[in-house]
């Protein structure tokens, strides 16, 4: 992912709705941001039931997030990231954590709900 300056692969653990993924990332380009390698753990991701329902509320709340609102990531899920500061408009954020928000597929709401 150029824009996102990142040479990404996504290891999965476990099966079915309970796995896990882990996203191994090292940068394209080291002195071009977003640098994906500070802090060595980037971010975390949290599946969410309905994604624009969720930014829309946390937004109304002062939650801070980054650019690019709600767009598709790597594995192909829409997702939306919670900014690890926040500002004097938005005060609330993800308390020096970048926090990926991801639209939960069908079948884990389903098997989870």
């Amino acid at each position: 992912m150029e824009k996102e300056n990142v040479d990404e692969d996504i290891l999965e653990i476990g099966h079915g709705v309970h796995a896990v993924e882990v996203d191994i990332m090292q940068p394209i380009d080291p002195a071009k941001k977003p640098k994906v390698d500070e802090p060595p753990l980037n971010h975390i991701g949290l599946w969410v039931d309905n994604l624009a329902v969720a930014v829309e509320y946390l937004t109304k709340q002062g939650m801070r997030f980054t650019p690019g609102g709600i767009r598709k990531g790597a594995a192909g899920y829409d997702v939306c990231f919670i900014h690890p500061k926040g500002n004097e408009e938005f005060p609330l954020s993800g308390e020096g954590v970048l926090i990926e928000l991801i639209q939960a597929p069908d079948e884990v709401k389903a098997a989870l709900g």
